[in-house]
Parts: C-alpha cells; structure tokens; sequence
C-alpha cells in the first residue's frame, strides 16, 4: 500500500521523482526560463527604442525629400552661400548618426539572444544526453506547480527561433536604410513594427505565466 501511494504522489507531483537526471534537467529549465526573462524585457525595450530611432529616420526621410523639390536659389534664401548642399549635408550627418545607434542596439541585442540561445542549448544537450535516463512518461507529465519538460523545451526552443528572426529581419531591414535610399527611410517606421508577431509575443508571456510556480520551487 505504501509503495501505491508513493507511486500515485509521483504521477500527481512529477517534479519531486527522484534521479539526478531529472533534478538536472529542472535546474537547467529553471535558468532557461530565467534567461527567457530577461530576454524578453532587454528585447521589449530595444524593440522601442529602435521604434523612436527608425521614426526619426523616417522624419529625415521627408525633410531630404522637401529639400530636393526645393530650390533655394529661388527663395528669399538665395543669398546664403551653398545653403543647400550644407543642409544635405547636415540631414546625412544625421541619417549615419541615427544607423550608428542602431547599428549599437542591434549589436546589444544579439548579445542578449546569444545568452539565451547558449542556455537553450545547454538545456536541450542535457536532455539528449540524458533521455535513457528519463522516463517519457515523466517528461509529458504536467502537475499544478508544474508544465511538463517536454512542453518547457518546446517553449523555450520556440522562443529562441522568435528571436532570431527578429533579429535577422531586423538586420536586413536597417540594411536598406541608407541616406540616398529615401523611400525605404520614409516607409521604415511601418516595417520596424511588423518584424515583431503579437502572436508570439502572446505565447512567450503565456509561456513564462505557466512556468511562474515552477521558477519559484526547488
């Protein structure tokens, strides 16, 4: 009777089997989902950021374009010296100046997801390395506390599959921005938006929602 009941306490509470493997196994999703954190938060940031600095490209846009329609030489300005190249000049300067920064976010934000994607690896090689080890009825297995591991792996490797094609639609996109490339500037604001999907979004909160008993058990 007594071994019945250890048995049922197992299949109702799967995070408390014993082996070494599935303690590993459950650190390391604990530091996975950690990393998916602070992944998300540095990423919700940047991703503003970059909003403000794609729309004040997007404003230069509008101002180089008004500036080509116009000739001074025929305004009450014509009596500055070269005022409209100086002007190009100025709104190219700041045209590079917005790319360095974002060239710099960019750069921060690989790190980030580098981080997160060494952790996912980890986590996944654990478990490869480990699933003679693992009984497959553990690893589906779900309990109030807990998602089951299968469902935490598929979860994290989705995320980290988000992020990179973030990051790589984000990168192209700013490859097009240039300071002759005027169109692409004026329409940059509306692209920068669509490169992230709501959809994943809502599943990476809902993800971490589930996970929140879990990353507070040991």
């Amino acid at each position: 009777m007594r071994s019945q009941s250890v048995i049922n306490v197992i299949a109702v509470f799967p995070s408390v089997m014993p082996g070494s493997a599935l303690l590993s196994l459950q650190q390391e999703l604990r530091r996975g989902f950690e990393a998916l954190k602070a992944a998300k938060d540095t990423f919700d940031g940047g991703h503003a950021e970059c909003q403000e600095l794609v729309s004040s490209l997007g404003n230069l846009a509008l101002q180089l374009k008004a500036l080509k329609q116009v000739q001074i030489s025929e305004t009450p300005l014509s009596g500055f010296p070269c005022l409209q190249q100086r002007l190009h000049y100025k709104l190219s300067l700041a045209v590079d100046a917005l790319l360095a920064k974002l060239a710099e976010k960019m750069a921060a934000l690989q790190k980030v997801r580098d981080a997160f994607a060494q952790q996912v690896f980890t986590v996944v090689q654990l478990y490869e390395k480990n699933t003679d080890a693992l009984d497959i009825s553990v690893c589906v297995s779900r309990s109030a506390v807990s998602p089951s591991v299968s469902d935490m792996l598929e979860w994290l490797q989705d995320a980290d599959r988000y992020y990179r094609l973030q990051l790589m639609q984000s990168r192209l996109l700013l490859q097009t921005l240039t300071p002759t490339g005027l169109t692409s500037m004026e329409t940059a604001p509306n692209r920068w938006r669509s490169v992230r999907s709501a959809r994943q979004e809502e599943r990476i909160a809902d993800a971490l929602c589930q996970v929140s008993i879990f990353l507070e058990t040991e």
